[in-house]
């Protein structure tokens, strides 16, 4: 078996690397939770009926609430 040779990366090529990191974070975005038609089109091709997915969740808490209207999905 061939040892494997890794060439150590340059300072730019790790600064590319560190600015790609950032990009790819930032894109992905703080989502606290899935937007409503996000939820719905998951249960529609997962089949399951969205008022008896609810009656299985947990009592809406009002320290979970914000006011901020959820991100579109």
């Amino acid at each position: 078996m061939a040892e494997m040779v890794i060439t150590p990366l340059t300072d730019e090529q790790r600064d590319r690397g560190r600015a790609l990191g950032q990009v790819l974070r930032a894109a992905r975005g703080p989502r606290t939770a899935p937007a409503f038609f996000t939820v719905a089109s998951l249960a529609r091709v997962l089949d399951l009926d969205l008022t008896a997915l609810a009656a299985r969740l947990e009592p809406f808490s009002e320290s979970e609430r914000t006011d901020e209207p959820a991100a579109a999905s």
